[in-house]
């Protein structure tokens, strides 16, 4: 395992960071919360990171089965040219994605726990179906062929990032208290409006990756 492994999946997982949901949902919490604040806000992004690193288990698991079954079949060089045309699929789509669109973010329905929970998981769905960098990620260490005790604590890294810039926020929260407010209801209306802007790059900056890490296999 390279350090160049290593850099590429921690630029990836910090390209993850600039997904709009859990950082709304977030500040969206330190906003409209008081009572028991920090419980369910940290209950919540324990959900995120754990349904992302559960996602993430089973994939690799899964495709270095698929890989190790049909290794005769899908060469290096099959497995390249499908990464360079995702890739430049993804490129190609990032210039077409709506660069300003107004998204409602998640919010809980309930003050319970439960609802934080259930909170957690709709928002790990939304993003996973557009977790481009992740799912980049994953490919990149299975076709490194790294073993579990390898890719294992790289994956609890990526999602350990994932989650830090709403840790972040949160602290800031703890330490500043109302001076936050302002800065926050600000972020917050910029997160959900510009979000389709954010994903444009996330399409864009990972479609290039991928073109570049396939080349070297054609």
């Amino acid at each position: 395992m390279g350090n160049e492994l290593i850099l590429i999946v921690g630029g990836l997982a910090l390209l993850d960071t600039l997904s709009p949901a859990t950082l709304g949902v977030t500040v969206y919490l330190l906003l409209t919360e008081r009572e028991r604040l920090n419980s369910r806000l940290m209950i919540y992004l324990l959900t995120v990171a754990g349904v992302y690193f559960v996602v993430g288990v089973s994939l690799m698991l899964g495709l270095d089965v698929v890989m190790a079954s049909f290794s005769s079949i899908f060469q290096n060089r099959i497995v390249s040219w499908v990464m360079l045309i995702i890739g430049g699929i993804l490129f190609t789509a990032s210039f077409y994605y709506p660069k300003s669109k107004i998204s409602d973010l998640p919010k809980p329905k309930s003050k319970s726990m439960a609802s934080m929970v259930a909170l957690g998981f709709t928002t790990s769905l939304i993003e996973v179906g557009t977790a481009f960098p992740y799912f980049a990620a994953i490919g990149l260490m299975t076709t490194s062929k790294l073993a579990v005790f390898q890719w294992l604590p790289i994956l609890a890294g990526y999602n350990f990032i994932m989650v830090l810039p709403p840790l972040i926020v949160f602290t800031l929260h703890l330490l500043l208290g109302r001076v936050m407010q302002r800065p926050l209801e600000s972020l917050r209306i910029r997160l959900s409006k510009y979000s389709g802007s954010a994903m444009s790059w996330i399409m864009c900056i990972v479609g290039l990756i991928l073109i570049f890490n396939s080349l070297d296999y054609l």
